[in-house]
């Protein structure tokens, strides 16, 4: 039996309904996973950051044990070339072993210069880190707080979307595959996903456009299928609305 375009109307209108339904819990939902996914992107680099302050300090040490090490070993040089020079013979050993001492004295300064400058490097990389371990300690709390709520959202939404998503399967059996189609396409071009809209204070609430009262006129005695001017959604008016939600 052909059905009238109030009726056809109504069955557009009521799948509308149902999408939009869907896409509230899609978008309560569909937040979430963004959330948790860009705090385990914080998660992970913060953790990446740490390994790579970790390997710096542990450098830095190296270095300051490198240079230990060179003062040492110049220490115990200029004790021994101290003791040569008790049995130079001629001024020029005495002066080439001076010299040799001199340098083993800046070698030693050097190092001593490079070890304070670990230090303090040392220092300001363990504030850095020890930041960095709190922001992640904190970016975790929050991480399992979104993932503890993403579980209960979708534990508590999962057998509504079902349930919506049957609805769907019926009020589209109720539709012609022409209206259908331009439906679908409506939908999925809207940001919004409303294909179908009611006139709200004289407007197209789907793009907020006004309509001319001879066009909202001819919408209330729903003998055609009549779209927006402006955004080519189909409009209803607000009392099918009502009856449609009331059903």
């Amino acid at each position: 039996m052909e059905q009238t375009v109030e009726q056809k109307l109504k069955a557009l209108y009521e799948l509308q309904t149902i999408h939009s339904k869907i896409d509230k819990i899609r978008q309560v939902r569909g937040e979430l996973p963004m959330e948790v996914a860009d705090l385990e992107d914080d998660v992970a680099g913060l953790e990446t950051r740490i390994q790579k302050i970790k390997y710096e300090l542990d450098d830095l040490e190296d270095e300051i044990v490198t240079r230990k090490n060179t003062i040492r070993d110049a220490q115990t040089n200029i004790k021994k070339y101290e003791t040569q020079l008790n049995e130079v013979k001629n001024n020029r050993e005495y002066e080439a072993i001076s010299k040799e001492i001199e340098i083993q004295g800046l070698d030693i300064q050097v190092s001593e210069k490079k070890i304070r400058e670990f230090g303090f490097e040392i220092t300001s990389k363990n504030q850095v880190y020890e930041k960095a371990l709190a922001d992640l300690e904190e970016r975790k709390k929050d991480l399992d707080i979104k993932k503890e709520e993403l579980g209960t959202i979708t534990a508590e939404t999962q057998k509504e979307e079902e349930e919506l998503l049957g609805q769907v399967d019926t009020a589209k059996a109720n539709i012609e595959d022409r209206l259908l189609f331009a439906y679908e396409r409506l939908r999925s071009n809207a940001k919004n996903g409303l294909a179908v809209v009611t006139i709200r204070r004289d407007s197209c609430s789907g793009c907020f456009n006004q309509i001319p009262p001879q066009r909202q006129s001819d919408i209330r005695q729903r003998k055609k299928i009549i779209v927006c001017e402006h955004c080519g959604r189909i409009l209803v008016d607000e009392q099918m609305a009502m009856e449609v939600e009331e059903a």
